[in-house]
């Protein structure tokens, strides 16, 4: 399976799924998708820029966490006015980033992420 057939599984399926990015710890997109739009929806959320965005403030929440001995950040959530992002890490390189609509379903798209796992680390290796 592709990354982008992949990413695209975790929007279609997550409900409210705007779109998911897997990017690099240089904050490049390896690959990214974009849900399909509802009618009237004005959200579009561009993930490989949120990831690139938020790669900062990541990054220091990871040392801070190892700084207070907390261990490895699994998962982060930023719930926003009009959308929310979810960041997981998948190695140690690399990073999946999906936003969700403000009515859509974050306890399925954060399954759905952790589902992808085994896959995209399994596509990333040589």
């Amino acid at each position: 399976m592709s990354f982008e057939s992949t990413l695209g599984e975790i929007v279609d399926e997550c409900g409210g799924g705007l779109a998911a990015a897997l990017m690099s710890e240089e904050g490049i997109a390896i690959a990214q998708v974009e849900g399909r739009h509802r009618p009237g929806e004005v959200v579009r959320v561009d993930a490989g820029t949120a990831g690139v965005e938020f790669g900062r403030i990541l990054e220091a929440m990871r040392k801070t966490a190892r700084s207070i001995e907390g261990g490895e950040i699994q998962e982060t959530v930023v719930v926003m006015e009009r959308f929310s992002l979810i960041f997981r890490p998948v190695d140690a390189e690399c990073s999946l980033v999906v936003a969700v609509a403000r009515d859509g379903n974050l306890g399925k798209a954060r399954y759905l992420m952790r589902r992808s796992l085994i896959s995209l680390r399994e596509e990333l290796s040589p």
